[in-house]
């Protein structure tokens, strides 16, 4: 049985040994005497580490129980934790297995490789250890730092825009969990090097910043998070590596700089940081001047820094790690194991990454021999490295579960938190004319431009969600200029890797000089995904017009920054650092959002990834099942879209899978999101009421039983009509059952200007046909019965009191303010067919397959253009008319109609028993015998159509749910498998679950 176990045994007679073990006294003349005259601000009052890792009477005795029974070996064994890899070969793991078991080592740092590699060689190396290690790791931003297939959080810079202290501490939550996840103890963060200097080559973005108080204030954060969960933050470079130009790893950097200043500026963190508990500090390699007297020391060695400063002065208490020891900033000055020993008298615990272990134990023996070491100091260490090896419960040490491993450091919520942070750092430094957000879409063309030299494919994709932004590129910049001349507003975006937080992020000169040109004959927002730092190289910000700092450009960053532009999130983020005299540290621009429909992920709405993938599934299994060949899912809520998927493909052949851009024939959801929207209007502006009689909107219906129908009557569906009438059947030849050559010509004309589908034209004016039909129609019972001649009936309506037809009104008054860029009738006219799915196989009017063409027979013979049917569109379009509805008509700062007119159109007017309908909205039955599910409220609205679609919205869950597909395809008149399985209502009660989880 193992040492450390077996000592358990023993625990509980041990007795509580007094106070702990303190270390050498320090001299303090020399420095401490010159830095006695700003006692005053430096506060000594401090929290205890037992904040968060409460000390306990069994800890002492364990600590003593294992003390009294080590040699000289295994105590100058605890003060190394030596450089593992998990992407290196055996003969590297068997090296560290030698010096867990010969050398005694104290713990290990890992750097490069992967979670389960790691996981498996801490188990490895942990069954080899007598005491067991501890486990650290560099993760500044997360394990990604070092770790493949971890996942990746914001770079402390970007970070240090954030005002949001709490995302910021569950941050450190989330970093913590993953940490002991892996089995790590020590996170080597945060880091407290106040930036001032631009040119740092190695600090830079892995700073809060330059402002010692915010990054004072991130640091506190992010340490209560990470020591919360139970793993020890380390507070580095001691006592502050910010304001260099050069890299310890390569040189020693000096830090020249008064006591006044560093007090000010370098050490303001840490005295801080030790009020909250800290745990343990990394004294970095730099000569220090004001604080070492001896010329080229490093601070690493330096007992004046290590023991009178930090120790002595600061009262710091926690664990001291060198930074380093291979670094040039230590290595170059002694030879290993001698750098060890002096890293160690100066006043270190744990010499972290020695060259040689082997020969710094001899050099150890050799200094306690000679009487330059006391066994007091070296007890007083290993007794403060056990105490926190207890706090960290290796007392009772258990192997890592590589079972689940990848997908439990790869969660939903660490990607939901990765999106607050983003959208709170994103810091808008310029907005000239109000230029953001982006607010009428009616009247603009947007161009985009890409910067730089990374990928700009998810900033683009996502600026498409909100409007019709076209790429514009060229290899000269005088075609550029050229085409871009015709547009209203130009979004640059300056991309740079943002692989590793040390990539260069500077501006070419041929990106400066475009940037310039177009800026000066453009209105432009410049989006720069790049460290702040890149700014300094732009001269004027002149003719900028939006500037917004992204900070990385990450998959996240691209996305929230076009959720800033076009208004669905706002912007709080302040500068973390000074961009020459143009913006100071602290700028930054507050953006309020303009209720457009933006984009996030579930657990930042309330619901769970996890349960909405059974969506994937119903999915999958409707496709195999031939319900449909392909189909479009969304769903938002609270103003997000947080699931937007296609599945299958456009027909059963395979050939042409199914995109988020591509068109459905949306056959019913025409009439709310086209003809309803009008009568709205019509409504809220006064032009007629729900009582407006039929004969006082068309005379046709003057003379008729049905003159007194009203218009609440038609909305509701309660006006007596027929349910439909097969209209074209009158136009087909007796004989061949072909479409007449009398009523329609197989060329466009002026007698013949209305398509029906592929060479099929209409007899001019064959609407007032159809008009006149419906007229004469006999009228039923007033009672609930759906029927289309409404919708046909106010189309007509809409025309004649506009002089305009439905498609130009619709599109003017909604779908271009709204940036519904992909809902139009007749799509073929705008759109490529390989965009659109095919919608069936008609093989009883028009004979022909059925592309771009309206399902709907009396849609069709209409010219594609009715109230009741026509529209194509796509999911996220649908959303956008359905967020309209839900914001009660206000989307983009507009307000399209008020709410207590939406409230009207969303009330039922009858029994539920008798008639569930609102006003042109479907709604639930209270029950699941309706067109929803049992789990959608009373307040909720939408409607269904008849090849495959839904559009549905819940005030009471904020949720909109839209559901397109091509079920008809290729038989219309096949058996309706889509609501016999419940698709759509099954996937309601996904959503449904999925925010109650």
């Amino acid at each position: 049985m193992r040492y450390f176990i077996g000592i358990l045994f023993f625990v509980a007679v041990f007795a509580l040994l007094g106070s702990d073990v303190i270390g050498q006294t320090s001299d303090k003349k020399g420095f401490i005497s010159e830095v006695n005259q700003y006692s005053d601000t430096l506060d000594v009052s401090r929290k205890d580490i037992n904040t968060y890792f409460p000390t306990t009477e069994n800890q002492n005795r364990w600590v003593d129980s294992i003390y009294n029974q080590m040699t000289i070996d295994e105590k100058i064994g605890q003060l190394f934790m030596v450089a593992a890899y998990s992407n290196k070969n055996e003969g590297h793991a068997q090296s560290i297995d030698s010096l867990v078991i010969n050398q005694k080592i104290g713990g290990v740092i890992f750097f490069q490789g992967g979670p389960v590699r790691q996981a498996n060689l801490t188990n490895r190396f942990q069954s080899k250890a007598k005491i067991p290690l501890f486990v650290g790791i560099d993760a500044e931003w997360g394990l990604s730092m070092r770790l493949d297939s971890t996942y990746a959080f914001p770079w402390n810079m970007t970070l240090g825009a954030v005002q949001d202290l709490d995302l910021i501490e569950q941050l450190g939550q989330q970093m913590a969990r993953q940490s002991k996840r892996m089995g790590i103890h020590f996170n080597f963060a945060p880091v407290v090097d106040v930036n001032t200097n631009p040119k740092n080559p190695i600090i830079g973005n892995r700073s809060f910043g330059e402002n010692p108080e915010n990054v004072t204030d991130k640091a506190i954060a992010l340490t209560k998070g990470l020591q919360s969960g139970g793993v020890f933050a380390t507070a580095k470079h001691f006592p502050g590596h910010g304001d260099t130009d050069q890299d310890s790893h390569h040189t020693l950097p000096s830090l020249n700089h008064s006591i006044e200043r560093m007090n000010e500026v370098e050490l303001y963190p840490y005295k801080k940081l030790f009020k909250e508990g800290l745990a343990s500090v990394m004294v970095a390699h730099l000569n220090v001047p004001a604080l070492e007297s001896r010329s080229g020391y490093p601070s690493s060695i330096s007992k004046s820094i290590v023991t009178d400063l930090l120790q002595e002065k600061m009262k710091f208490k926690g664990l001291i790690f060198t930074d380093a020891l291979n670094m040039k900033g230590a290595s170059n000055f002694k030879s290993p194991g001698e750098i060890d020993l002096e890293a160690f008298l100066a006043g270190n615990d744990i010499l972290l990454f020695p060259e040689n272990v082997p020969i710094a134990i001899e050099k150890f023996k050799e200094a306690l021999a000679n009487e330059v070491l006391s066994e007091k100091r070296l007890e007083h260490s290993v007794k403060k490295i056990l105490r926190y090896k207890y706090k960290a419960e290796l007392y009772n040490y258990k192997p890592v579960d590589t079972l689940h491993l990848f997908y439990e450091l790869n969660r939903a919520e660490d990607e939901a938190l990765h999106y607050k942070l983003m959208e709170n750092a994103l810091t808008v430094l310029k907005n000239k004319s109000d230029i953001l957000p982006v607010k009428r879409l009616d009247n603009q063309r947007i161009a985009y431009v890409k910067l730089g030299d990374d990928d700009e494919n998810y900033f683009v994709e996502a600026l498409k969600r909100y409007a019709d932004v076209t790429v514009v590129q060229s290899e000269s910049l005088d075609s550029l200029i050229a085409q871009l001349k015709d547009y209203t507003t130009v979004v640059v975006g300056y991309h740079k890797s943002n692989a590793t937080a040390w990539k260069n992020h500077n501006f070419s000169t041929k990106d400066l000089t475009w940037l310039y040109e177009i800026a000066r004959t453009n209105n432009v927002i410049l989006s720069v995904f790049a460290r702040p730092y890149s700014l300094m190289q732009i001269q004027t910000f002149e003719n900028i017009d939006g500037l917004i700092v992204s900070y990385q450009n990450s998959k996240i960053s691209q996305e929230v920054t076009a959720n800033l532009i076009f208004g669905s999130s706002d912007a709080s983020g302040k500068l973390p650092v000074s961009i020459n005299s143009d913006f100071a540290v602290g700028d930054g621009l507050e953006i309020k959002n303009i209720r457009r429909l933006g984009f996030d992920i579930p657990e930042n709405v309330g619901m769970s990834s996890a349960i909405l993938t059974n969506i994937d599934l119903i999915a999958h299994q409707a496709i195999s099942n031939n319900i449909a060949p392909g189909m479009q899912v969304l769903i938002a809520r609270k103003g997000k879209v947080i699931y937007q998927k296609s599945f299958g493909y456009h027909t059963y052949d395979n050939m042409m899978p199914v995109q988020n851009t591509d068109l459905y024939d949306v056959a019913s959801l025409t009439k709310i999101m086209a003809t309803l929207p009008m009568i709205v209007k019509e409504f809220d502006n006064d032009k007629i009421s729900l009582n407006t009689k039929l004969s006082e909107m068309l005379p046709v219906f003057a003379t008729t039983d049905k003159k007194d129908i009203t218009l609440k009557e038609m909305l509701t569906h309660n006006a007596g009509f027929l349910a439909w009438v097969p209209f074209y059947k009158s136009t087909l030849d007796s004989i061949t059952k072909l479409p007449s050559s009398e009523i329609y010509s197989n060329t466009y004309g002026e007698e013949f200007p209305d398509q029906v589908a592929s060479n099929l034209y209409i007899r001019k004016g064959y609407s007032d046909v159809i008009l006149k039909q419906i007229a004469q129609t006999k009228l039923g019972k007033k009672e609930y019965k759906y029927s289309d001649f409404s919708f046909i009936i106010l189309k007509e309506y809409l025309e004649k009191e506009t002089g305009k037809s439905l498609d130009v009104l619709v599109d003017e008054a909604y779908f271009k303010s709204l940036g519904m860029y992909r809902t139009t009738y007749n799509p073929l006219r705008k759109f490529d067919m390989s965009e659109i799915a095919p919608t069936e196989e008609d093989t009883y009017f028009r004979h022909q397959l059925l592309q771009g063409y309206v399902h709907d027979m009396a849609a069709a013979m209409q010219g594609g253009v009715a109230g009741q049917a026509g529209l194509f569109s796509n999911s996220l379009d649908v959303a956008k008319i359905m967020q309209l509805y839900m914001n009660k008509g206000e989307y983009g700062a507009k307000e399209y109609f008020s709410a207590k007119t939406f409230d009207r159109f969303n009330s039922l007017y009858y029994d539920l028993k008798k008639n569930r309908r609102g006003l042109g909205f479907d709604k639930p039955t209270g029950n699941a015998n309706g067109p929803t599910c049992d789990c959608v409220s009373m307040q909720s609205f939408g409607h269904t159509g008849f090849t495959g679609t839904m559009a549905w919205a819940d005030p009471e869950t904020e949720t909109i749910f839209v559901f397109l597909s091509n079920r008809t395809f290729p038989d219309a008149n096949a058996p309706n498998l889509l609501s016999r399985e419940n698709i759509r209502s099954k996937i309601q009660e996904i959503i449904s679950h999925a925010i109650q989880h």
